[in-house]
């Protein structure tokens, strides 16, 4: 695979990264675990809070900092999940109002499938292994049916909430997008980024940056040294997230839909809702077994 071909295949990943964090209930870092760069993701994130990789640049050693912290993956990374953000934020908009069940339904087959595979790649289960799943099953469960809350829209919390949000984009199971949600800042959020406001985007920013940063410090340490129970956790989480996932969870949103689009008051779209879960749980089941057939033919 020549360069270009592979920098381009880093921003398609981050591209749906960032299309899967648009979408409240829908985790970046599912889609990060699914295409087999989560762990890179954390250990060039942790690069980044290392003082001794910094020293490199204080030094004018560019080219090994930038081989340190995986510098060309998180820049095209970075590309990937910029341009889906700017692109998708009116359109999932849009799929939200006129089509909540099937935007949902989307999402649920995702996550299931995703969550069957990387539960599939866990052998030799102990009892330990099931009480790791059940906790960050009944945290993501218990997250997820937390009502939104009304808040002010000061600098400060809209700060605060990047740092908490970006922390949950990249752990698979929890959105950071539905961190907004409960912040009640989502539509906030998303409105700035269609309209471009520039000060609410960069104090965001900075909130992202510093959360960022310091929670990918405390993962790198919990995978380095408990990989196993921190990853059926981040498992659980996914599947505890189904909860806010489920495509008729928001009534109210259905009904408007519903409305809008001419059909009977109650209507649950059964059909679309399993055709596009099937198209959601196909789509990850098409990458996972392309993911396992690049892997098998890679030179050893």
């Amino acid at each position: 695979m020549t360069s270009v071909v592979k920098n381009l295949v880093v921003a398609l990943k981050g591209f749906a990264m960032g299309a899967a964090n648009v979408v409240p209930g829908v985790s970046g870092g599912t889609i990060a675990l699914l295409t087999g760069i989560f762990n890179k993701l954390i250990e060039s994130l942790n690069a980044l809070m290392s003082v001794s990789t910094w020293k490199l640049l204080l030094k004018g050693r560019v080219k090994e900092f930038w081989e340190a912290i995986n510098g060309t993956f998180l820049f095209w990374l970075a590309i990937g999940v910029i341009i889906s953000v700017f692109s998708l934020a009116k359109l999932m908009g849009y799929f939200l109002k006129f089509f909540p069940v099937q935007t949902w339904a989307f999402f649920f087959g995702l996550i299931i499938a995703s969550a069957f595979f990387m539960l599939a790649d866990i052998k030799g289960w102990k009892a330990v292994d099931f009480l790791s799943l059940a906790i960050g099953i009944a945290l993501g469960a218990a997250i997820c049916l937390l009502s939104p809350r009304e808040t002010s829209s000061d600098l400060w919390l809209i700060a605060l909430c990047g740092a908490i949000a970006i922390c949950t984009m990249i752990l698979p199971g929890i959105s950071g997008s539905f961190i907004l949600v409960l912040f009640g800042k989502y539509e906030y959020i998303m409105d700035a980024v269609a309209s471009l406001n520039i000060p609410v985007l960069m104090v965001f920013a900075l909130g992202c940056l510093v959360g960022i940063v310091a929670f990918s410090k405390i993962l790198h340490w919990l995978i380095g040294h408990h990989e196993r129970p921190t990853l059926l956790v981040l498992i659980g989480f996914t599947i505890g997230a189904l909860v806010k996932v489920w495509p008729w969870a928001d009534k109210a949103a259905t009904e408007a839909a519903n409305a809008l689009g001419g059909f009977p008051e109650g209507a649950l779209h059964i059909g679309g809702a399993v055709l596009w879960a099937v198209i959601g749980a196909g789509l990850v089941i098409a990458l996972e077994l392309l993911s396992r057939k690049a892997t098998n033919n890679s030179p050893v």
